[in-house]
């Protein structure tokens, strides 16, 4: 992405750090996160117009806390430190930062801040909001050269600013939608501080992304595991119009899809000159889970039995295809961002990393979305023509209902399953509530109730429901859907779908739970 103006995210472990990224491209501006360590060599390499340092757990004063190459501050590059990052601009650059006292704001959520408009951070903006705090340190002396340019009742240094070396710090998270206008300060930063042209979008990365590919791979034959998520359906789209026929798709239809889902992927591909191949693999992967109850052995076998359809796709690919050049694989930023820490805790295994087959002798992997965040993917989606049912689909982990189905997973769980997710979907989907409830599922639990069906007794699966909003995933809400939607799911489930008896419905936000149950 060369050709496009980039404002630089450093990444010192804060929460919001991606949100912070997407808020940026929002205006228009491309920007990229890198951790804090990286050189003053490359940050100079990449020419940014701006940079942001993110906000993070640690204190400035702590000797192990992590700093960035004082020589930062001397590139003539505008800064914005936003909560440890507007203290550890402050620490570098001469200034005091302390444990707060009780009476020098030791601040969380949603806080009254008073702003000077006469900074360009906040040109043009109300002299008062509401800001989202969240930190336990103060500023108790600002860096020479700076004016605070913004306070709470507590704490005079809400914000600082520097305006002729366009310097900004903020104690507040402009990134997150609890703070009013904080959306419109980052943009003041970038067209105010950083002059930003706004020279970022869907349109155009879409025509440069086609032109790169068809460079790439010259002549050569792409090879993409199509797995009929939104991520995997775009790679494809955007290589086939690069590519066409150079590109060979392979489906797996492990079984574990939703309702007539292996049916739609491949309508969806009908319309581009491709190579699709459709694997009918339910028996196999059913076979390996056969016994399994604990989640992450269930992955694994997964994971396992996908290398060995690979292989066994290698073969097929081999007699209809020949020899394939590029394996295509459809990673996102979070993906990459996450995978590039080294201190990040691993909460579950990520399933598109890795794991690839040996027999696959590819020059290398082309990853064609590996800049974009979800968001941008699905406006990509669109502008290739995809349909809205693919594009908006629900975000459906890599090992399917095999993460949804608590206990051993048998074919006779699956299709329960199945039909019970559709139903709760088309109820949503009914309602209207599908654009405001970001993910929405069914799981069938390994606990069985005891019911009454006519005037007989039964014992059948209790059957939960999911439903979360959330604006990146990292967080997630349980959403509040209405009583009357939840009862007319739950009797369609129970008097049409045989084997559940019992509908839950589960309230747990992210964290403590996670999105998916296992």
């Amino acid at each position: 992405m060369e050709n496009h103006q980039l404002v630089l995210v450093l990444d010192f472990g804060g929460q919001y750090n991606q949100l912070i990224a997407r808020r940026v491209r929002e205006h228009n501006v491309y920007c990229e996160v890198k951790p804090y360590k990286t050189s003053i060599e490359e940050i100079k390499a990449l020419n940014p117009i701006g940079i942001i340092f993110t906000g993070g757990p640690n204190s400035v004063y702590e000797e192990k806390s992590p700093k960035c190459d004082p020589a930062l501050f001397e590139l003539g590059v505008p800064v914005l430190g936003i909560c440890y990052g507007c203290q550890l601009m402050a620490h570098t650059l001469g200034g005091e930062v302390t444990a707060a006292q009780e009476d020098t704001a030791r601040e969380y959520g949603k806080t009254e801040t008073f702003y000077n408009t006469d900074c360009k951070l906040f040109k043009g903006l109300p002299e008062q909001g509401i800001s989202w705090m969240s930190h336990g340190d103060y500023m108790a002396k600002v860096p020479e050269g700076f004016e605070l340019v913004a306070h709470t009742d507590m704490c005079p240094t809400a914000a600082i600013a520097d305006e002729k070396r366009g310097f900004y710090g903020v104690q507040y998270h402009p990134e997150v939608n609890h703070t009013e206008n904080g959306s419109l300060m980052l943009k003041n930063f970038l067209y105010e501080v950083c002059h930003a042209k706004g020279d970022w979008t869907m349109g155009d990365y879409k025509n440069s992304s086609i032109k790169a590919i068809r460079e790439k791979v010259g002549d050569g034959k792409v090879l993409l595991a199509l797995s009929g998520g939104v991520d995997s359906s775009v790679a494809a789209a955007l290589l086939a119009e690069a590519v066409g026929n150079q590109l060979t798709c392979v489906f797996v239809d492990h079984g574990l899809m939703r309702k007539n889902e292996g049916d739609e992927v491949e309508a969806a591909f009908s319309k581009w000159d491709i190579n699709l191949i459709r694997m009918n693999e339910e028996d196999a992967f059913l076979g390996a889970l056969k016994g399994l109850t604990d989640p992450e052995d269930k992955r694994k076998a997964i994971g396992a039995q996908f290398i060995r359809t690979f292989e066994k796709m290698g073969k097929q690919i081999g007699e209809q295809v020949g020899k394939i050049d590029y394996l295509a694989q459809g990673t996102i930023y979070p993906d990459v961002i996450e995978s590039g820490k080294d201190d990040a805790a691993v909460i579950k295994s990520h399933h598109n990393v890795g794991g690839l087959p040996d027999f696959v002798d590819f020059k290398e992997i082309i990853e064609p979305l590996r800049m974009l965040f979800k968001d941008e993917v699905r406006q990509l989606g669109f502008e290739l023509g995809l349909s809205e049912q693919l594009v908006m689909r629900q975000p459906f982990p890599g090992p399917g209902l095999g993460i949804r189905i608590t206990g051993e997973i048998t074919k006779e769980k699956c299709d329960i399953l199945r039909e019970a997710d559709a139903i709760f979907r088309e109820e949503i989907a009914n309602a209207g509530l599908d654009k405001e409830i970001n993910q929405y599922f069914a799981v069938l639990t390994n606990t069985r109730t005891v019911g009454v069906m006519g005037d007989s007794r039964t014992y059948d699966y209790a059957l939960a429901l999911r439903g979360v909003t959330t604006s990146d995933f990292m967080t997630a809400d349980w959403a509040r859907i209405p009583y009357e939607v939840l009862d007319k799911a739950s009797s369609r489930i129970v008097n049409e779908v045989v084997g559940v008896n019992r509908i839950v419905y589960d309230i747990t936000s992210k964290p403590p739970a996670t999105i998916e149950w296992e």
